[in-house]
């Protein structure tokens, strides 16, 4: 049977995060990035959600290696977690392997094969050779993969924009895309998430007037709330900070940790002298200090967050400046809501999109898609990093710009897209999804479910204490609330309950032993009938056979 190739995604399409795609050619794979997505409010006590990689571990002697676009925690998250079962390497350029490396020594992934690569190297990985280009995007180090393959080329852009004055100086090599497009492009996988956004995304350098603007009006401290890994965002305040005559504290353990990364590195550049810790901050005036934190999307651990809620030793109030330089990730809208409001209670004076230009995406919008399309002419096109909508609305970009419709390809997480260098084919889906992780630990949905209960009905444990060689009962039966009903207001609604389910209760005596978890399933439905008729809630119940 003729080979094909194999475009696989396990993550990234019909979402933001958990990026994950494969490319597979006979016994060889490539999974280009690794990353997770944050939980939301519907799943209690998880920490991350990663991509489901049972096809990966069905397939495990064919993985060549991990192709890395850049270092941001939705495209190398889930490594831990994969280098825990797959023992391949790994490559990225300077700053994503740093990031990576660290992520590793936090989860004890030891002896993990790591490459160092810059942009313009090529990687040969079975059948595979990939090339990474310099591209732009919110953190340093980002690029593209040029994936030659037996049948052709696949470009996939990674996460990008088209910034021709960066931070660093170093613009995207558009003439690299231009070369494979005028060779002839098999496939581009491009980056959606922007799509919607008419125009171009604006130049990281347009920030540096804002926040001029924002430090000459600030009458006491400044705390700046920024992503951690936008190193270029960090640099740009730090510069501002220092001509001000304020020195810089970095706070939130994501932002110190990567702050010092990237001054190792070389990619920050701020004076020793002007960097202090938080407890030097007291000895220092109000309008000499800035603070570099974590919290722009509002998460509950974050420096910004405890500082707005007053649980940090650096707390927020009148005659502070708040800028808050990100836009919200979707889903995150309500917690930043929240950290906004907390912050103009306190007194401080908050800046953010809404009310400024403090931020500029890391996302490429719609005319540079279309740019995009147009420099590397693909035959096949597979719009991917982004929710449903935006996956469709790239690929009606891609008919406009000539890709006929037959060749463009919207997936779904486990899409088998085949290609044979003349026809594309959507082939058998694989399986796919995603995990939850509590802590090390996969946790299946009925668990999620659980935990929805107990969170929005409680809990009633049920305590039967009968004779263990009849089973006849021998005391009375308790009824233990959490999160339900406060018991003394209760006592009748109790009561009722106890005396409904006493004939299920009764069945224990001469029972077999074996029967017990059927009786007990008959007195968590009486429960649960009989509380739902009066409360219109549905609390857990968990029946316990105490046998004496």
């Amino acid at each position: 049977m003729k080979q094909v190739l194999k475009i696989i995604p396990l993550g990234g399409v019909g979402e933001i995060g958990k990026n994950m795609t494969l490319l597979e050619w006979g016994d060889d794979i490539v999974v280009i990035d690794c990353g997770i997505i944050f939980p939301d409010e519907d799943m209690p006590g998880i920490d991350v959600v990663i991509p489901d990689m049972t096809y990966l571990e069905q397939n495990r002697d064919k993985l060549r290696g991990f192709c890395i676009t850049h270092g941001h925690e939705d495209h190398i998250g889930a490594l831990p977690y994969a280098l825990h079962k797959f023992r391949a390497p790994v490559y990225g350029t300077r700053f994503t392997i740093a990031l990576v490396e660290h992520k590793l020594n936090e989860n004890r992934i030891k002896d993990a094969d790591l490459h160092c690569v810059k942009p313009g190297d090529t990687v040969q990985l079975g059948k595979f050779k990939v090339e990474f280009i310099k591209t732009g995007h919110s953190i340093a180090g980002a690029v593209a993969l040029a994936v030659t393959t037996p049948i052709g080329v696949v470009l996939h852009t990674g996460d990008f924009k088209i910034d021709l004055t960066p931070i660093d100086g170093e613009p995207i090599d558009i003439n690299r895309f231009a070369h494979y497009g005028t060779r002839g492009v098999l496939a581009l996988l491009s980056d959606s998430t922007n799509v919607e956004r008419a125009g171009y995304t604006q130049s990281e350098k347009d920030l540096g007037v804002t926040f001029e603007r924002c430090f000459d009006a600030a009458p006491g401290r400044v705390i700046v709330a920024s992503f951690a890994s936008n190193v270029y965002r960090i640099q740009q305040v730090a510069d501002v900070a220092i001509a001000h005559d304020r020195v810089v504290c970095f706070q939130g353990r994501s932002m110190e940790q990567v702050a010092e990364v990237a001054q190792k590195l070389g990619y920050l550049h701020i004076p020793q002298e002007k960097i202090v810790r938080v407890e030097q901050l007291s000895k220092i005036k109000d309008e000499q200090v800035c603070v570099i934190t974590t919290g722009s999307q509002g998460e509950p651990m974050s420096g910004l967050f405890r500082m707005a809620g007053g649980s940090h030793r650096l707390n927020i109030g009148k005659g502070d400046t708040v800028i808050i330089s990100a836009s919200a990730i979707p889903g995150n809208e309500r917690g930043v809501s929240r950290v906004i409001n907390a912050l103009f209670e306190k007194g401080a004076d908050v800046i953010y999109d809404h009310t400024a230009d403090v931020h500029v995406s890391g996302h490429a919008c719609h005319e540079e898609l279309r740019l995009m399309l147009q420099i590397c002419k693909p035959k096949f096109f597979i719009p991917v990093h982004g929710e449903y909508r935006h996956l469709k609305m790239h690929a009606a970009l891609a008919q406009e710009m000539g890709v006929r419709a037959d060749r463009v390809f919207v997936t779904e997480l486990g899409s088998v897209i085949e290609l044979t260098g003349r026809k594309g084919l959507a082939g058998t889906p694989v399986q796919a999804g995603s995990f939850m992780v509590d802590g090390l630990t996969n946790i299946e949905d009925v668990v999620i479910r659980d935990r929805r209960t107990l969170a929005e009905d409680g809990l009633v444990v049920a305590v039967i204490t009968v004779d263990s060689e009849t089973g006849r009962q021998i005391a009375p039966m308790q009824l233990i609330s959490r999160g339900f009903i406060y018991m003394r207001d209760a006592e009748d609604l109790i009561a009722e309950a106890i005396k409904q389910v006493q004939p299920e209760v009764a069945r224990f005596e001469g029972a077999d032993k074996s029967d017990y978890g059927n009786i007990k399933n008959g007195v968590k439905t009486k429960l649960k009938s009989y509380f739902y008729a009066k409360t219109k809630r549905r609390p857990m119940i968990l029946p316990i056979v105490n046998e004496i």
